[in-house]
């Protein structure tokens, strides 16, 4: 099921899209609105409207994005790093969040912004220390996501803080897969309609199920919390005015424009 978050007449609902989802066809999906929200059982409304008609948001609203660097192999060599033998992970703020159709603001801070096309985890349930035999029960699905890195920025401070977590620097949506099986996806990034980056999800040096049990040893994650599980090689710099787009097999494409951050 494709889990969608949007706003209508100045309301926000979640909605369960309906619909064939290939290229061309956006015309034809419809939302049937949930009662409450997502996670966990939850019920259709039987209510509907036409996807044309209303704002997609960022499919969730997390408490915090965790991310995850150097999960792929190539991606690591053409930054001339090195895989490196624990996960390394960061935290992208709440506040970087921008949904499908989002503006990405340049930061004045930096002249050398790239895109990072990744697959991203969202959880369902509170979960601390969870086993690996217990991963699928705390994923409530998957969407598409944009690490959207100020290369210059992490390259000369020590912490990524700033690099990777500044307002509109975490792109999410267009909504939720909750169906999906993450082993072998294709994942690619265009700009301006240009191929920049293609791989697939089973080149992750580390899977979901080892991110997620890496990292609730440490941290609890709450429903809606994302995770970032790295992006394949072929980042490359971004402009005012590019159009940048991810897409994933089996969720669909998130499209976003550069901006000069006011």
């Amino acid at each position: 099921m494709r889990i969608a978050r949007f706003s209508i007449d100045g309301n926000v609902a979640f909605g369960a899209v309906e619909g064939d989802s290939a290229p061309g066809a956006g015309a034809d999906l419809v939302l049937d609105i949930i009662k409450g929200v997502p996670y966990g059982d939850f019920e259709l409304s039987g209510v509907k409207v036409p996807l044309s008609k209303v704002r997609l948001l960022p499919p969730v609203l997390p408490s915090k994005v965790v991310a995850v660097g150097r999960n792929y192999a190539e991606h690591a060599a053409e930054l001339g790093n090195e895989v490196p033998d624990v996960a390394i992970t960061f935290l992208k703020p709440s506040t970087s969040v921008i949904g499908p159709g989002g503006e990405i603001g340049y930061p004045s801070f930096s002249s050398d912004l790239h895109h990072e096309a990744e697959l991203a985890v969202v959880i369902g349930r509170m979960c601390r220390e969870v086993p690996r035999e217990r991963v699928k029960d705390v994923i409530f699905g998957y969407t598409c996501a944009n690490d959207i890195t100020a290369r210059d920025v992490q390259a000369r401070e020590k912490q990524w803080a700033r690099a990777k977590g500044f307002d509109g620097s975490c792109p999410l949506g267009p909504w939720v897969e909750t169906d999906l099986d993450p082993g072998d996806l294709t994942i690619q990034c265009t700009v301006n309609g240009e191929q920049r980056q293609l791989g697939r999800t089973s080149e992750m040096v580390r899977s979901v199920e080892d991110l997620i049990v890496h990292i609730t040893e440490a941290m609890t994650l709450l429903p809606g919390d994302v995770i970032l599980t790295g992006t394949p090689a072929g980042v490359g710099p971004l402009n005012v005015g590019d159009e940048v787009a991810v897409t994933i097999e089996g969720i669909g494409t998130l499209t976003n424009k550069v901006i000069k951050r006011g």
